[in-house]
Formats: structure tokens, sequence, C-alpha cells
């Protein structure tokens, strides 16, 4: 079984530890800031003692949506692919949420099984879904430019 305690203690040394939230579907629910002002929750699952959650959401700001919409198919087709292979390559598990293949939400995951779970592979994991995140993001401005505005909202992955 995963000792809650000791992931919050790693947490709080390596200055990562935000907040523990109420959730009724999980043993425990951290935010996580990382890095500063971004939020990645670290979760483990009731009924799973023996593995956490390292995920985050992000919606994209409408503005990028629009500029997305304002794209030919076979561009907006294009990118959903491009961000399928980024993210596959970072052996990570996603959720795209694309209507018509345009981005509106996605979610990016890895799990940490108990036999497996040691202060460094937990940082690993925290870095990895914050990189995929981050791809998500370049891929995003890469292929449909930056609005005027435009920026992807960071969200609690459950709020």
């Amino acid at each position: 079984m995963i000792d809650e305690k000791i992931i919050k203690k790693w947490l709080v040394e390596e200055g990562l530890f935000k907040e523990q939230i109420p959730d009724e579907t999980s043993n425990f629910h951290f935010l996580i800031n990382y890095p500063n002002e971004h939020v990645l929750d670290l979760i483990q699952p009731k009924h799973k003692e023996d593995m956490i959650l390292i995920g985050c959401a992000s919606e994209i700001a409408p503005e990028q949506v629009a500029l997305i919409k304002d794209s030919s198919n076979k561009k907006r087709e294009k990118f959903i692919w491009d961000i399928r292979f980024a993210l596959n390559q970072f052996l990570l598990d996603f959720e795209l949420e694309h209507p018509d293949n345009v981005l509106n939400r996605f979610v990016i995951s890895e799990e940490i099984y108990e036999d497996g779970l040691t202060k460094n592979s937990l940082i690993l994991s925290i870095k990895k879904v914050f990189k995929g995140k981050l791809q998500c993001i370049w891929i995003t401005g890469k292929t449909f430019g930056e609005g005027e505005n435009s920026q992807i909202n960071d969200n609690s992955m459950f709020v």
C-alpha cells in the first residue's frame, strides 16, 4: 500500500505540494505546483491502493479554438495526429476532446505502481506529464499561430 504521508513529504521537500483537496473518488488527491503556477493532480483512486496517477487537464482558450475552427479540415486532422504522435512518444496516457478535429481540451496522465514508486520516479513522472502538456501547447501555437491573447487554461482534472 502506498503511504500518502511519504508522497506528501516528497512533494513538500521539492517545493511542489500546493494543497490537498477533498475527492470522494480517491484515497487522496494532491494539487502539485510544477513548475510555478502550473497545476497538476496527483491522485490515488479508491480501490487502487498500489497505484498513484499524475495528470493534468487543459482547455484550449476560446480565441485559439476559433483559429482552429477557421482552418481547413485537412490541417485540423494533421494537427490532431501530430498531437497523438507527440504524446505517444512520451509513453503517456491521454484523452483528446476534439469534435470535428477541433481540439477543445486534453487530459494527460501517467500511473506509477507501488513496486516502481520512488521519489525519483515520482518527480520524473511529474516532469514527464508537464512536458507532454507543454508539447501540446507548442504544437497548437506552431500550427495555428498565437492570437493576441491566446493561452491554454490550466484546470485541475476534477474541478
